[in-house]
């Protein structure tokens, strides 16, 4: 799968990291499915993050957030 062009404030990400990539998450100890790359502001704290991951177990279940700086690449199957 190819992905589409990125926007320019992902430029930066490394190329393995966009969305609907299989990632590993270190702070949770588990693989994941990259869902969405973009801004998120916290509804409760109101902190902006400019360039937010969201996660998902790979089967399905309750998505998480975490920094661009923290998954790292899943290794291959």
């Amino acid at each position: 799968m190819t992905p589409a062009p990125r926007p320019t404030s992902h430029r930066g990400l490394p190329g393995w990291l966009y969305e609907g990539a299989r990632v590993f998450d270190p702070g949770r100890d588990c693989e994941a499915i990259v869902q969405f790359i973009g801004p998120f502001e916290d509804p409760q704290t109101r902190r902006v993050m400019p360039c937010a991951v969201f996660l998902r177990p790979e089967g399905g279940g309750v998505e998480w957030i975490v920094a661009p700086e923290v998954p790292r690449q899943a290794d291959a199957r």
